[in-house]
């Protein structure tokens, strides 16, 4: 199928071509249009008790909370005095006057403590804005912006509404620089890595088209379902890494083929059926992975499973036609535009010659020692994973000047009550004076430093509760959990909801799907990679080894942004805690990553395989002439992400850190060292199959037919 594929690609190449013209320039125009139609935000389960307490009291109630809070301080003029409070009085009555507005609180109105500095020289307003989408919302506060500023006083701003747009914006402004950087870097690579511009040139062409198909995918998603802006970021890691890995992997295998004196047809005939059929494995591995987000409710995972399946399938695509179709037309001329190296010393090192066939013999000569050497090192590694403590993420993601980070310290630590997230408590079906105990009860409760009505109509009323510390440090969450179990008043129900709740309802969602995507994860990997090498012991094998380099992330992850490790040299706040999307997102595109690895490797083993059938000699050969490519690939891909761990938000920083560490343990001690030295010792058993499934694989494998691959004589170790 893989070489018949070839022969069509080499006869259809301009028509490919065009095609791909015809993609860059809806991807540029009507696809680069995905940025305006996408929603922000996206964290809440519909179905969760803060969602529902939150759609409830706005319908009983009105809409309620702050969405804006406006802080003005002076350093040496009480908020009362006629130079502070004048200024402020006349930008309140501006904002009143604003149809974005739907009422704003101060201390002059209410005279409420909790609104005064203990010092009295600062005092905050809290802005309920009339939209009640979160996109409506931002817009809202995004127009706001200059009537907030007041002459005379020091004006910041944060709450909810700001908290969110400003980490929107630094995570954009992350990503793009991220980007930036590494286009530049990897085409040096690149050119070091092939020695010459045009073949450095085609990753990058093709990672360009991943990314603009994926625009274009995911607007016409759009269409039909609602798709966070959160799938832009996937898109334009997932897109161009993995481009830029197939394309590597498929340019380099037509290049061997061209330098054993094979004709331009023929090269790309047997790329295909080799390195064609790797990178379609590896494409669908992934994007399985990627749709194992698709099982949360929250919008903005959903929202990065569809934006990683359709950079993953789209650069899946291109690498399959539009780079081989480009490859015949180039022909021998891919290494046109030499560039001179000192250590090539005029050509390319054969392929299996040098550092990694030593490496080779090494790890088939002594297995054992490499295995246990390298297990011990991971599970040293991760050892710290074990102790992962989750929590939901605040304004300290943000970085320390950031102005909804200022006025969330400044009010926690100046202000009486100090917080800037109250639990929202509704009593619905209780008329007023049946609620006072109940406020009573829920005032004795340990870790509540007030209780307030905030609003009551007719047998609904809601309540606040304020308590020391961050919304998600274990106070708020003890908090939350006790008022979901006091007993309502008779006859009414209660909710609990704010949001300390909804970080409550996240955890509980994500911990409750969490072991249903990781069991989707293994399953698609165990079906993909039993059609693709016709061994359940593989797959098997692949899955705990994907789990090894991971763990040993994880647990660099947690000694580093949990405990603290290095928070000066990364510049962020440690929390104590590390927020669940993150090692969610992080699982579900590092494990499709070592399958990706792990694909590269069994593939050329697979094909030495089947032409000796000696296992020893085959592990060691695949080895050879993947490890040059697995660690270029590795390379590149370090570089895309490592822009990440530059970032100022805490938790890019903690996803760039993640990868990188991901990457660099599965492309040198997994997949060079424990995968071989696995291999070498289970010989023979490396590829059985019980009798059954090995008819399956010969019937339905992902493979080439005995017609295209003569060699094959040894497809499975059955019994």
């Amino acid at each position: 199928m893989f070489a018949w594929w070839g022969r069509m690609v080499v006869r259809l190449r301009w028509a490919v071509l065009a095609a791909a013209v015809l993609l860059v320039a809806v991807g540029s125009t009507w696809g680069a249009g995905v940025f305006g139609q996408l929603t922000g935000g996206g964290f809440d389960d519909p179905a969760s008790e803060s969602s529902r307490a939150y759609e409830r009291i706005t319908d009983e109630l009105g809409p309620q909370g702050a969405d804006v809070i406006v802080l003005w301080s002076s350093d040496s003029v009480p908020a009362d005095q006629p130079a502070f409070r004048d200024p402020v009085t006349a930008t309140v009555t501006r904002l009143r006057e604003r149809p974005e507005v739907a009422s704003v609180t101060t201390w002059y109105d209410t005279q409420a403590p909790a609104l005064l500095a203990t010092d009295r020289r600062a005092t905050y307003a809290l802005v309920q804005l009339r939209p009640a989408d979160e996109d409506g919302k931002t817009a809202a506060y995004e127009a706001l912006r200059p009537a907030i500023e007041t002459p005379g006083v020091r004006t910041e701003t944060g709450g909810n509404v700001p908290f969110l747009h400003e980490a929107n914006r630094q995570t954009t402004e992350d990503i793009t620089r991220a980007e930036l950087l590494a286009m530049p870097v990897l085409l040096v690579l690149l050119v070091l890595i092939f020695g010459g511009l045009v073949a450095a040139a085609t990753p990058l062409l093709i990672g360009g088209l991943a990314i603009l198909g994926g625009f274009v995918a995911v607007r016409l998603v759009n269409l039909v379902t609602e798709v966070s802006i959160f799938a832009i970021n996937i898109i334009t890691l997932i897109g161009l890494g993995m481009a830029v890995d197939y394309a590597l992997f498929v340019v380099s295998r037509f290049r061997e083929e061209l330098a054993a004196g094979r004709d331009t047809p023929t090269a790309i005939r047997r790329t295909m059926a080799t390195a064609g059929r790797t990178v379609l494995v590896s494409g669908l591995t992934i994007a399985l992975a990627m749709a194992s987000l698709l099982i949360f409710p929250q919008s903005f995972l959903r929202s990065m499973g569809l934006g990683g399946m359709a950079a993953v399938l789209v650069a899946m695509l291109a690498a399959l036609t539009v780079l081989p179709a480009l490859l015949a037309v180039l022909g021998p001329r891919i290494d046109a535009w030499r560039v001179p190296l000192p250590w090539r010393r005029g050509g390319r090192p054969a392929a299996g010659g040098g550092a990694w066939a030593r490496i080779a013999r090494s790890v088939m000569r002594r297995p054992v020692r490499y295995l246990v050497g390298v297990v011990l090192l991971l599970a040293v590694l991760a050892v710290p994973s074990l102790r992962m403590e989750f929590g939901g993420f605040d304004e300290r993601v943000l970085p320390a000047d950031a102005a909804p980070r200022v006025v969330s310290e400044r009010i926690a630590a100046e202000f009486p009550g100090g917080t800037v997230a109250p639990i929202d408590v509704l009593v619905s079906g209780a008329p007023a004076e049946a609620v006072r105990p109940f406020a009573d009860r829920i005032a004795g409760l340990p870790g509540v430093s007030g209780v307030q009505v905030a609003a009551n109509r007719g047998e609904a009323t809601l309540l606040t509760v304020s308590y020391p510390g961050e919304p998600t440090g274990e106070v708020a969450q003890d908090l939350v959990r006790q008022l979901r179990e006091l007993p309502a008043p008779a006859g009414s129900e209660v909710l609990v909801g704010g949001r300390p709740g909804a970080d409550r309802d996240l955890l509980d969602s994500l911990a409750d799907r969490l072991p249903w995507m990781a069991l989707l994860m293994a399953a698609a990997t165990l079906l993909l990679l039993f059609l693709a090498f016709g061994s359940v012991v593989l797959p098997v094998k692949a899955v705990l080894m994907n789990l090894v380099s991971i763990g040993a992330s994880f647990g660099v992850v947690v000694w580093i942004f949990q405990d603290g490790h290095l928070a000066d040299l990364l510049g962020f706040t440690p929390t104590g805690f590390i927020e669940p999307s993150n090692p969610i997102l992080m699982l579900a595109v590092l494990f499709g990553l070592a399958t990706d690895y792990e694909v590269f490797l069994l593939s050329r083993v697979r094909e030495e395989w089947d032409r000796t059938g000696d296992n020893t000699a085959s592990v060691a050969a695949g080895l050879q002439h993947t490890g040059r490519i697995i660690t270029a690939a590795a390379l590149l891909l370090i570089i895309v992400v490592a822009g990440f761990a530059t970032g100022g938000m805490a938790y890019i920083k903690l996803i760039g850190v993640g990868m990188i560490v991901a990457i660099v343990v599965d492309a040198t001690l997994v997949r060079a060292l424990l995968v071989p030295a696995t291999m070498r010792l289970l010989g023979r058993w490396n590829w059985w199959a019980p009798g059954p499934l090995g008819r399956v694989y010969r019937r339905y494998g992902i493979r080439e037919g005995a017609e295209s691959d003569p060699a094959e004589r040894h497809p499975a170790f059955t019994g």
